[in-house]
């Protein structure tokens, strides 16, 4: 199978840069925790994934984790883009949350195609301009949110509509770029106010609508 057209964005490219593209993409198929790029490495080829889930996540000095952002069939990763642009390495590391398939283009492919194809340059900036506002996003959240709006809104992102969040406390840390005695102490705010109910690796949504209305402070 040809995967270069499973992504929607490349139908644009011409036959010659479909058949470049496609000739110099290596298709690969990762099982579920393995680790794609990892800090102080070297970006080698574009990566374009095609199905499954990549979270990329970055560690601070003190050792506090904050996922970055997670990557989604017919996404580009914009750390590998800038690493390859710059000839940085990387500061953060991917890490597979689901099997998932991906395409791998060559550096000196990627450069040729970048340079020669006007749709495909549109391909990686458009991705690369998305992905910078999400993580402009992320820092107003970060910056200017209280943990408290933040945590309710991603026990209800997490919850699905229903009942249950599958999530420890170094879980939510991770996702909310907090530390685990904040988010537990919280939490357990939370439990006193009769908002969820907490037990090991568990959460309980007791009150959705208290948590609705602190996620919309």
């Amino acid at each position: 199978m040809n995967w270069v057209k499973e992504i929607t964005p490349l139908a644009d490219l011409s036959s010659q840069d479909m058949a470049l593209l496609s000739a110099h993409c290596e298709t690969v198929t990762l099982p579920a925790g393995q680790t794609i790029f990892s800090p102080q490495t070297t970006a080698r080829q574009f990566i374009i994934l095609v199905e499954g889930s990549v979270l990329v996540r970055q560690t601070g000095q003190h050792g506090r984790d904050i996922i970055l952002y997670r990557l989604s069939g017919g996404e580009t990763c914009i750390l590998t883009t800038s690493c390859l642009l710059s000839g940085e390495v990387y500061n953060a590391e991917a890490i597979t949350e689901t099997e998932v398939r991906a395409l791998l283009l060559p550096e000196g492919a990627f450069n040729n195609l970048l340079a020669a194809s006007i749709e495909f340059r549109k391909f990686v900036f458009s991705s690369y301009a998305s992905r910078i506002a999400s993580l402009i996003h992320l820092i107003e959240e970060v910056t200017f949110e209280k943990i408290e709006t933040r945590l309710s809104h991603k026990l209800l992102q997490l919850s699905d509509n229903g009942a249950t969040v599958h999530a420890t406390h170094q879980t939510l840390a991770t996702e909310l770029g907090s530390a685990r005695e904040v988010i537990g102490r919280h939490l357990k705010e939370f439990d006193r106010k009769g908002w969820i109910s907490l037990s090991r690796g568990c959460i309980e949504i007791v009150d959705r609508e208290a948590l609705r209305h602190s996620a919309a402070d």
